[in-house]
């Protein structure tokens, strides 16, 4: 049996993260102690890793509610979970889009700055008028 701060720092996550992943139901209440400590046993342990893993690929919390679900039910079909992980991807896809046309456009403003005066400043007329952009980046995986 692990303590809440052990468990924390098994799997690097917070005690409040602890607590809170208890409040909404993605790990169950713990044990208590006859002094009201929580408890934790090695499933919990596991359970906490799969859920901290799974927020550090850019899971949220409802995917992860339903990857938990499946893996509580061994014996389904996992092209459920593949279909998470799919729509995961996309996502993630369509970040690295954005960041991408972000990137481009400080590199594009940043090259134009002659390093002159603020009045003559491409960085901040860029910033103060978005048509001046080249990157349609505000579409982009929004």
């Amino acid at each position: 049996m692990f303590s809440i701060g052990t468990l924390a720092k098994r799997t690097g996550t917070k005690v409040q993260t602890i607590r809170y992943y208890e409040q909404i139901g993605l790990m169950p209440e713990a044990g208590r102690t006859a002094g009201g400590q929580r408890r934790y046993a090695a499933s919990d342990l596991d359970r906490l890793s799969f859920i901290r893993h799974a927020r550090q690929l850019g899971f949220g919390l409802e995917a992860i509610r339903e990857l938990l679900d499946l893996a509580d039910r061994p014996g389904q079909s996992c092209s459920d979970a593949d279909s998470i992980a799919r729509r995961q991807l996309k996502q993630a896809a369509e970040r690295i889009a954005r960041l991408q046309a972000l990137q481009t456009e400080l590199e594009r403003m940043i090259s134009e700055c002659a390093g002159g005066l603020v009045a003559d400043c491409r960085v901040l007329e860029v910033l103060r008028d978005h048509s001046e952009c080249l990157t349609n980046h505000d579409e982009i995986g929004g």
